[in-house]
């Protein structure tokens, strides 16, 4: 059972949302972006967590590819 959702949004874009899980203190990841979506129903002990996680799986996948020299 969900008791509260916060949205997740890194630079401006809607990633899904952070479900606390009822009957403890911890929190489901809700992926709706396809750059997260490898992260979907991950569980992490906090928000800041959670959200440091998502941010860092987004802004990776949504990085330019290097170029070869």
């Amino acid at each position: 059972m969900m008791l509260e959702s916060t949205i997740i949004e890194i630079d401006g874009v809607f990633l899904g949302a952070a479900i606390l899980l009822a009957g403890s203190r911890l929190l489901r990841f809700h992926a709706v972006h396809d750059s997260v979506r490898a992260l979907h129903n991950h569980i992490l002990p906090d928000l800041d967590s959670l959200r440091r996680k998502v941010g860092q799986h987004f802004r990776k996948m949504m990085r330019p590819p290097s170029r070869a020299t």
